[in-house]
């Protein structure tokens, strides 16, 4: 038996792929690599299933996955079975060159495509003007005019129509060859065959002086169906990524200051940690880090969902994308452009984008089986107008073209993604990032809501609440001892208090006590209540933390902290209640704590001192009951919950493992935004079957009336085009019934 040899020995001797993706290959989990490429000359499933299906071939690819709406590619595949050249020498001979994806150069590239076309498209509508004025020079002098003038008529026609075709053709052809030499099919290729028809059968007539030639029909037909492609990439344009949209808040440059005080602007790509930068007023600012000097206001809504300026001054970190509004300010920078939280945010959206849900998925098989049916439809058409048809091989070859047009997967493979991009927009806006590419989906048949306490519902750090009933010496005696540590109630200690701190001296941290320090040779103690020497009958009040502050001349205050709610909380639970009808606090927190928040909340079902697999247990058996629970929660021991509901989302500051978890992250202090992405899932499921319903209802109609003779190809190249625009339409009606609400 013969071997075959592996991917990589071939491809060391074959010719230079188009692009060196080798600075492009990311490493992913499990010893896998990943790349993520863009495609301009895809704009049909047929593309997608012949490049997915292709690649899926090659040894070792996991996974290959395009996405219509943004023209990406991402692969996910083992390197060391097939390098990457190798992929990029596939779609080379697919005849779909890939260049490296860019974001910065993404706009570029569709200005490129569209400019092409509408070269294209201004040619053939120029043709298109001329011959249909000898067309009707033809047809009005039928009977007068001799067979010389109408020969010379139609060679003119001809003359026109042909370079036409074979340049404002290309765009199809080269698509359509494409697949052919691929031994697949897309929707090209019918198109293509049918405007090749109309040529070759005008070319004939004329050739044998017939009264009758169809250039006109031809150049209308390409000029209609580049009128519609162009309109269809401009309609998906504006539902166009989110995360490709997100890179427009970038800043372009950044000013650095140099050592010596002098200021030089640099590229973001060439902002190094640690490097200084200054923000003028008006400015984005280029990259996260730390304010060294001046206090502003910044625009965060790109990081809070927060519409109200946060001020900023020295201590606080700002983030990329951000733009100051006030003062100047300077920046120690702590992460590169492609570390930043701006990056993140992008990588996130991407990830979520470049997902199949199951409802592309339905679509895209769906769209598999078209261009072979289209082809046998259009040819079953002929025969039936051949033979029981009285007018010969004209009327069928003209009815078959138009069915081998009207018959178009476009309106149903857009029906999806042009949804999923608006919606992932919207949210976005809002401070939601969609992390899971089905979430959307899960989340609009959610019927039930499970929140943790901390950190979710509650802003998850202490805040002292009888300020007003300690002195100021008193609390700047307590904050001077806090000053030394890093306990959040000391940090609650230090956040009220705005003076400054007294000297001390000795101090020393008692682990699991407090702290402890010397004033004038006085102790000071601030810690828990038995360490600081309160009497052990002392009721101790379980629903608030305390720390207390004591003296060795017997002085003794107690400083209360509470985690407060977060500001629209209580909103947030009444809306979900409203949404789903079914709403429950889940937390690990103590009893006497949980039963004042649900209190306050007005939550009838809570539970108290919960571990993650109490947790785990009580989703179980929600979803026994039939229940679709959303999860939202923040804490390390909340990821095995998040990973185990039905759609999960977590806040930005959750644990690292929890946003892993989570299919959603929100941003920001607010919770009502998470309740109301359900509203907007809701819709969004309600376009893509609306989609649905329209781009089958079109086929069911187009395509007997096509079969029937009731459509010109003219007509069926204006009907295709338009079912497209009219799909792309409708999922940008989720825009306006937002701005509506």
């Amino acid at each position: 038996m013969a071997t075959v040899p592996p991917v990589k020995a071939v491809y060391q001797t074959a010719a230079e792929p188009s692009i060196d993706p080798t600075a492009y290959v990311l490493a992913a989990k499990d010893g896998l690599s990943s790349l993520n490429l863009i495609i301009d000359s895809i704009h049909c499933p047929s593309c997608i299933r012949l490049i997915e299906g292709n690649l899926k071939k090659l040894p070792g690819i996991k996974s290959a996955r395009v996405n219509l709406s943004t023209k990406r590619l991402f692969v996910l595949w083992d390197e060391a079975l097939t390098p990457a050249k190798a992929i990029i020498h596939k779609l080379d001979e697919l005849d779909f060159p890939p260049t490296p994806f860019n974001p910065a150069l993404l706009t570029s590239a569709s200005e490129k495509e569209d400019k092409a076309l509408l070269r294209a498209m201004g040619v053939a509508g120029f043709a298109a003007a001329n011959v249909m004025l000898l067309s009707v020079a033809v047809w009005s002098g039928t009977d007068e005019m001799g067979p010389a003038t109408r020969d010379l008529m139609h060679w003119v026609s001809a003359l026109i129509a042909l370079p036409t075709v074979a340049y404002s053709g290309q765009p199809f052809f080269r698509s359509a060859f494409a697949a052919l030499k691929a031994r697949s099919l897309n929707m090209d290729v019918p198109i293509s065959l049918a405007v090749l028809l109309a040529v070759g059968m005008s070319v004939s007539e004329t050739l044998q002086s017939a009264k009758h030639a169809y250039f006109d029909a031809s150049v209308m037909l390409l000029f209609f169906l580049l009128i519609g492609r162009y309109l269809d990439r401009r309609m998906r344009s504006r539902a166009q990524s989110a995360a490709q949209n997100l890179l427009s808040l970038r800043a372009i440059a950044a000013t650095v200051i140099n050592e010596d005080g002098s200021r030089t602007s640099l590229p973001v790509e060439a902002i190094e940690t640690g490097m200084k930068v200054a923000i003028a007023v008006g400015e984005k600012v280029p990259v996260d880090g730390r304010i060294t000097s001046g206090k502003s206001e910044l625009d965060t809504s790109l990081v809070t969902g927060e519409s109200l300026p946060q001020i900023a001054e020295t201590g606080d970190v700002v983030f990329a994308g951000t733009l100051n509004l006030a003062a100047p300010i300077e920046v120690k920078v702590t992460a590169r452009d492609d570390q930043t939280l701006l990056s993140e945010i992008v990588r996130l959206m991407e990830t979520a984008e470049q997902g199949r849900a199951k409802y592309v998925q339905l679509a895209d098989r769906a769209a598999q089986i078209y261009a072979p049916a289209v082809h046998l439809l259009s040819a079953l058409t002929f025969a039936g107008w051949w033979i029981l048809g009285d007018g010969g091989w004209h009327p069928a070859l003209m009815n078959a073209v138009a069915v081998l047009i009207i018959t178009c997967p476009c309106a149903l493979g857009l029906a999806v993604p042009t949804v999923q991009v608006v919606a992932s927009g919207l949210l976005l806006k809002r401070g939601i990032l969609v992390k899971a590419a089905d979430g959307l989906e899960r989340l609009a048949d959610a019927d039930a809501v499970v929140f943790d306490k901390t950190g979710t519902l509650t802003e998850g750090k202490p805040a002292l609440i009888n300020q007003a009933s300690i002195t100021e010496n008193d609390l700047q005696l307590a904050a001077s001892l806090a000053l030394h540590s890093k306990h959040p109630l000391s940090k609650a200690v230090l956040k009220a208090f705005t003076g400054k701190p007294i000297p001390l001296t000795d101090i020393h941290e008692e682990a699991g006590q407090g702290l402890e320090g010397y004033l004038n040779n006085q102790r000071i103690r601030i810690g828990n209540r038995h360490w600081c020497g309160l009497d052990q009958s002392t009721d101790e009040n379980e629903t608030v933390s305390e720390l207390w502050l004591s003296s060795s001349d017997n002085k003794l205050v107690r400083f209360t902290f509470t985690d407060r709610l977060r500001d629209d909380a209580v909103e947030a639970v009444a809306l979900s209640a409203r949404y789903l009808g079914s709403a429950e606090l889940l937390s690990g927190d103590r009893k006497a704590a949980v039963t004042l928040a649900a209190k306050e909340l007005g939550l009838k079902n809570w539970r108290a001192e919960a571990n993650p697999k109490d947790k785990i247990i009580r989703l179980e058996e929600l979803a026994r009951e039939n229940k679709k629970v959303l999860m939202i929660g923040d804490g390390l021991n909340d990821a095995p919950a998040l990973a185990t509901a039905f759609v999960s989302a977590s806040p930005a500051t959750a644990s690292d493992i929890s946003q892993t978890a989570a299919d959603f992250v929100f941003q920001g202090n607010r919770l009502k935004p998470m309740i109301e992405a359900i509203a907007i899932a809701r819709k969004a499921k309600a376009l893509i079957f609306q989609n649905f319903g329209l781009a089958i209802l079109y086929n069911t109609i187009a395509v007997p009336l096509a079969m029937a003779g009731y459509v010109t190809p003219l007509i069926a190249a204006l009907a295709m085009s338009g079912s497209s625009i009219i799909v792309t339409l409708n999922a940008l009606r989720l825009r306006l019934s937002e701005k509506e609400s």
